[in-house]
């Protein structure tokens, strides 16, 4: 059974730095198998912000490409996403999931998302 747990979430202002971690528990990485951070404000859907696939490759979303930073520790079973330069609309809940990754895409999981952590960025 696959659990994933998010930390690293708070309050920071802006200019201001976080990482976040993403503990995948029962998780064996793949072929083909990617992790991808999400964020979500209210009323808005779900975007993908970025994702590292199984041989290290990764994608940003425009608006943090330059300030972000996906990463991953194998032996820990942990993803990171080092944030930089915080602006207000950075402000979210930040989810971690477990998918695939095909032709530059990544494919999110159903059921494989942790449980979110909150990033809040004010002056």
């Amino acid at each position: 059974q696959v659990q994933l747990e998010e930390s690293g979430g708070g309050e920071v202002q802006p200019g201001g730095s976080l990482r976040l971690s993403c503990l995948a528990s029962g998780l064996i990485f793949s072929s083909g198998d990617a992790m991808g951070w999400y964020r979500q404000v209210p009323g808005k859907e779900r975007e993908l912000v970025a994702f590292i696939e199984s041989g290290g490759s990764t994608m940003y979303l425009d608006a943090v490409k330059g300030r972000f930073t996906i990463s991953r520790d194998n032996v820990l079973n942990t993803v990171y996403l080092q944030m930089s330069s915080l602006k207000p609309e950075d402000t979210a809940v930040y989810y971690c999931n477990a998918g695939h990754y095909s032709d530059s895409t990544y494919f999110p999981r159903a059921g494989y998302w942790g449980q979110g952590t909150q990033v809040t960025v004010s002056s």
